[in-house]
Formats: C-alpha cells, sequence, structure tokens
C-alpha cells in the first residue's frame, strides 16, 4: 500500500510539472472601423534590441500581397498603416520566443486597426517564423 502511496505521489508531481510548462494562446483582433484590406503598403519599425523578427514580420506582410518597409526611424508618410511589436524571449536549454505581439496602427494617429498574440511556453514552443506567421493570420481572419 505504501508503494502505491508513493507511485500516486510520484505520478502526481510529473503531472503538474508537466502540464504547467504547456500553455498556448493565440488571439488576433481587428477594430471594427478598420479596413485591412485597404492597406496597401506599411512599415515595420523595428524595435532597439531586435536581431530579426522585424524582417519575418515584413516577409509575412508581403506574403499577403503588401508593400512593405523596414526601418528604426519614424514611418515615412507614404504608408498606410505602421506595424509595431513586442517580441519576448525565455531561456529554457535554448532562448525561444515566449510571445510576440504585433499590432497595426494608423501613421497619423497612432490608433492600433489591429493587434494579435501568440503566446508558448517551451514545451510548445514555435520558431519565431512559425509566432509571426501565426499572429498576422490570426490578424487577417479577423479582417474584412
Amino acid at each position: 500500500m505504501q508503494k502505491f502511496l508513493k507511485l500516486l505521489a510520484l505520478l502526481g508531481l510529473v503531472a503538474s510539472l508537466t502540464t504547467g510548462c504547456a500553455v498556448n494562446r493565440a488571439t488576433g483582433s481587428v477594430d471594427p472601423s478598420a479596413n485591412l484590406s485597404a492597406l496597401k503598403t506599411m512599415y515595420v519599425k523595428k524595435t532597439a534590441d531586435d536581431d530579426n523578427t522585424y524582417t519575418l514580420i515584413a516577409d509575412k506582410l508581403r506574403s499577403k500581397g503588401l508593400t512593405v518597409t523596414t526601418g528604426s526611424e519614424a514611418a515615412p508618410g507614404n504608408v498606410d498603416a505602421v506595424v509595431t511589436y513586442i517580441d519576448k524571449w525565455m531561456w529554457d536549454i535554448t532562448m525561444y520566443m515566449l510571445e510576440l505581439t504585433i499590432t497595426i496602427r494608423d501613421p497619423k494617429t497612432d490608433f492600433p486597426l489591429a493587434t494579435g498574440n501568440s503566446f508558448h511556453t517551451s514545451l510548445t514552443r514555435l520558431s519565431p517564423k512559425e509566432m509571426v506567421n501565426e499572429v498576422v493570420d490570426n490578424i487577417y481572419k479577423g479582417a474584412k
């Protein structure tokens, strides 16, 4: 009986440790007043400490037929939208992208026209390219 209780306690410990690390969340929303299909040119504003996420976002938006430029300065005046993002990274044996939030903004007012988020913990981690694809696809799922 004592061996059974030890085994049960061990299984409970393993279950609680492994399921707590597996969290997935992916969302996307578009403001009802926004028409993403009318946006043809976008500017992805690079964050200061980013190496590659901005290029992945730009490439994904280009695959949707948009003309996309990138840079770390203020957006040029001739774009239909400015894309900003926040990527959070975590260490678990290797570095991986924990969370990515992408916001498509009106360049004149900075109003968020659409926002998407992806959150994957270590056991369900995705590559940065997969995270970008998931977020942009979720944003465009809700688009007019």
